[in-house]
């Protein structure tokens, strides 16, 4: 390490770093991290059941940086067999060292597993930039010492990307949809900043998703009863087997999350009486709601809008939260008055070949990115002067 005042250690498991230390080390409030993804309560469910673990390909390799007397600095990280659960794409990346008679994996990884949610990664309470290069350069030594072929820090804020690429790393970005609060008192009023032809749209889908006399209802904190994760679970697997062909969580993974952190989930259940028939599942954080996985085992038009995206809007807006981050991909959002926005990636690349590649590829992809984005603007539903701000 340098400067030599600081030290490293690797931890092969979430729960060897512990608690008090993870979470001292994330951006909070009395412990208690903004952004729930990056709670060693989440990071511990994910090992604990199995989801998140050398034998499905994510090896926890965190990386904790400390100054003599205490941590200062953690980047999770993970070494990886595979691509799956990242949602920033490098099979192709992958496929062409292979076919050049090199290794892609194993690979290092420093996201937060299987949700593509923006987050700091380089985790600094100080801010200093000497200790994020370190965490930074000891990731590159690690991938040395792990005959990784890569690194690759993903759903970056932006701040952290503009670090990494002036460390000489390869910066990616793409796009994802959220919708920004502007102070709006009720989902009418929002309703009230589109165009006509979009705000009769909506209200016709609300209409039409619940006239079979379905009900919506919020669960969260202790609410949450094993029954109801029961009922999730098969919404999820549902889903799951259809878009990747396994789910990548398991049941005991949400029971666990019931048991850590109850209070940071919001479940979104349609019932048909007494019977549930979908649901989604968010998570809260300082300043927005985080839509994640949804599912239903009937067919109805309209329901899966109403369950992910207008209902997180309607509890934003009760609970006065800024933003609703609805996951990756889905320009069908759009529609619904969510917004594009940029994501960031970082990636470290060994092989010079590779390197060099990935760089000209990139330089391509960008200004596609952004030409895409600007088309994108032209879909929004709001009136000329009422759009939101990214």
């Amino acid at each position: 390490m340098s400067p030599n005042s600081l030290t490293a250690t690797i931890h092969p498991t979430t729960a060897s770093v512990g608690a008090a230390v993870w979470n001292a080390l994330v951006p909070g409030t009395a412990g208690v991290p903004d952004n729930p993804f990056l709670d060693f309560a989440f990071f511990r469910a994910l090992e604990e059941s199995g989801c998140a673990t050398g034998r499905t390909g994510w090896q926890p390799q965190h990386i904790v940086v400390s100054d003599g007397t205490s941590p200062v600095g953690l980047l999770p990280l993970f070494l990886k067999t595979h691509s799956m659960g990242e949602y920033v794409f490098d099979h192709g990346w992958a496929q062409a060292l292979e076919r050049a008679g090199g290794h892609y994996y194993p690979k290092l990884q420093g996201s937060v597993p299987f949700t593509p949610v923006t987050a700091p990664k380089l985790l600094v309470p100080s801010d200093s930039l000497e200790i994020k290069a370190a965490l930074l350069q000891t990731a590159q030594e690690l991938a040395q010492q792990r005959k990784a072929s890569s690194i690759h820090l993903t759903f970056l804020p932006e701040a952290d990307a503009q670090l990494t690429e002036a460390a000489d790393w390869l910066s990616r970005v793409d796009t994802q949809f959220h919708w920004h609060n502007q102070g709006f008192h009720s989902f009418e009023q929002f309703l009230e900043s589109l165009s006509s032809r979009k705000r009769k749209t909506i209200r016709r889908e609300r209409r039409d998703a619940l006239a079979d006399g379905l009900t919506i209802k919020w669960l969260q904190g202790g609410d949450i009863k094993e029954h109801h994760w029961d009922a999730f679970f098969d919404f999820y697997e549902d889903t799951g087997a259809r878009k990747w062909g396994r789910p990548y969580l398991n049941r005991q993974f949400f029971s666990l999350l019931g048991q850590y952190m109850a209070d940071r989930v919001v479940l979104v259940f349609a019932y048909e009486a007494d019977q549930p028939i979908a649901g989604a599942i968010n998570f809260l954080g300082r300043d927005r709601i985080y839509g994640r996985n949804w599912g239903a085992t009937r067919d109805v038009p309209f329901l899966h809008f109403e369950v992910c995206y207008y209902q997180a809007i309607d509890y934003a807006i009760a609970h006065k939260l800024a933003v609703v981050e609805a996951g990756a991909q889905g320009e069908h959002k759009l529609a619904r008055g969510y917004t594009p926005v940029t994501t960031h990636s970082a990636h470290w690349i060994a092989h010079p070949g590779l390197r060099e590649a990935v760089a000209d590829y990139l330089e391509a992809e960008r200004p596609a990115v952004e030409r895409e984005q600007e088309a994108l603007e032209g879909f929004t539903p709001y009136r000329r002067g009422e759009r939101q701000e990214r």
